[in-house]
């Protein structure tokens, strides 16, 4: 089976004049069939089954499917899961045990008569059951205390992971789905150039065969008409492994597909960004996740310096005793009793540990303050370097807008010169290749600027509040 990437309702139209006609809808879908990559001008063919989705459709598709994306919303319900746990010493600890043991042979006792001598008794039970409940509750533990002080933080750490998980799928199916667009769209013209290329070859046979033009302008027709027919090939070979490294970043599932589809007056209008909003390091997931570890090292610090606080339980134990010489008689008489108190647990001294740990989390912090330093360096450069993308790029687009209006009319007229045997067929290639040149060089500006755009918006952490 083949994969057939249809091309339906309009594409970006490259006309004569300043701007082009970026007015129609743009869709291209993909699906498995029997047959070669062509294209559809009109009508819906049998896409009718299959789910067109525009950018905002496919990352919605991502941030609900994506496995990472999954698997981070598991790390919420894990996080808190783990609270619980931790919390759980301050509840009652209740246990319930029995101990069984008989004597081979009773412990002997030394005892002193009226006389003052010392005789000899057996003493204690052969047969011993005891059953017992026993219930403790912690008054005060520095380890809950620390839980308490960190459940919260945990929580928020795990939100933040999944914000960050999914700032990467809007970020990577954005880049993926301009991608594979723009290939599409380098399709669309290198059709067009093949039919320009067959055309100019029909016209030089015919010239060749009247004897206007020499052989050589016919065999560089024909290689000038090969090269296009390669380059189309290869776009068309490119379509396949974008259109699937799209769908894996939206976990969408391999054997199925859908149609892919965008406005491109609309995504010509959201070129546009305001160059001159500020970077806020706050803004970036990558730092407020920094911040929370930092919480998290402070709580953890606070611990070990508290740590020699002590602990403070109270108990509850009621034991139901059978004793019993003979085995089978065991259970027939019970001697309950219970007892109840409070504990106190003081580290006096524990190794230095304490000490050392306090030490230990000092040193952890100063990596975490270094590592602070060491990412707003990053996320500045990230910044520069997507702000001066962008500029340049859209700079760049400006001058290919032109360049191709320029290039249709050179084009134009001297494929007109040629016909009329004014100019050689070589002014023809050079014409036609810069009118290739120039279209292909537009398409790759156009998607350059929205996918630095994305990369400029992901460097100012703005990226989660659009989605």
């Amino acid at each position: 089976m083949l994969m057939n990437y249809i091309v339906v309702a309009g594409k970006i139209r490259m006309g004569f004049g300043k701007y082009f006609r970026l007015n129609r809808i743009f869709i291209v879908g993909a699906f498995l069939q029997y047959g070669a990559l062509h294209s559809v001008a009109q009508g819906k063919g049998t896409l009718d089954s299959v789910p067109y989705l525009n950018l905002d459709q496919c990352i919605a598709y991502g941030l609900e499917h994506q496995p990472g994306v999954m698997q981070s919303n598991i790390e919420i319900s894990i996080a808190k899961k783990t609270n619980e746990s931790n919390l759980s010493g301050w509840l009652p600890q209740v246990s319930a045990n029995a101990t069984f043991y008989h004597y081979d042979q009773l412990p002997t006792s030394v005892t002193t008569n009226a006389e003052g001598q010392q005789t000899t008794v057996k003493t204690g039970i052969y047969n011993t059951l005891t059953p017992q409940l026993a219930a403790t509750e912690t008054l005060f533990s520095p380890y809950l205390l620390y839980s308490a002080n960190n459940a919260h933080l945990l929580v928020q750490q795990a939100m933040q992971a999944n914000d960050s998980s999914k700032i990467n799928i809007v970020s990577s199916v954005s880049t993926a789905f301009y991608s594979l667009l723009n290939t599409l769209e380098q399709i669309n013209v290198l059709k067009e150039d093949t039919a320009r290329l067959g055309k100019n070859l029909k016209d030089s046979y015919h010239q060749y065969v009247g004897g206007i033009v020499d052989k050589t302008d016919y065999e560089e027709a024909i290689i000038t008409l090969n090269n296009s027919k390669a380059q189309l090939k290869q776009a068309n070979e490119n379509v396949r492994p974008q259109y699937a490294a799209l769908k894996q970043l939206m976990g969408f599932m391999p054997e199925k597909n859908f149609n892919v589809s965008f406005d491109t007056a609309q995504m010509i209008r959201e070129i546009a960004f305001d160059t001159t909003q500020q970077l806020q390091y706050e803004n970036r997931i990558e730092y407020q996740l920094l911040e929370t570890q930092k919480s998290l090292q402070r709580q953890n610090l606070d611990y070990y310096r508290y740590n020699f606080l002590p602990t403070i339980s109270a108990f509850y134990t009621y034991n139901y005793e059978y004793e019993s010489n003979e085995f089978s008689n065991l259970t027939a008489q019970a001697y309950p009793y219970s007892f109840f108190g409070a504990s106190l647990s003081i580290p006096l001294f524990t190794g230095f540990n304490r000490i050392i740990n306090v030490q230990k989390a000092k040193l952890q912090t100063q990596i975490i303050d270094l590592s602070e330093v060491n990412l707003k360096s990053i996320i500045y450069t990230q910044y520069a370097s997507a702000l001066a993308n962008y500029k340049s790029n859209l700079y760049n687009l400006n001058l290919q807008r032109y360049n191709v209006s320029m290039a249709k009319d050179v084009y134009n007229v001297v494929s007109l010169q040629y016909k009329q045997g004014i100019v050689a067929y070589l002014n023809v290639i050079t014409a036609e290749d810069n009118l290739i040149t120039s279209e292909i060089g537009y398409i790759n500006a156009l998607f350059q600027v929205l996918l630095n755009k994305v990369d400029l918006e992901r460097a100012l952490g703005t990226i989660a509040a659009k989605h």
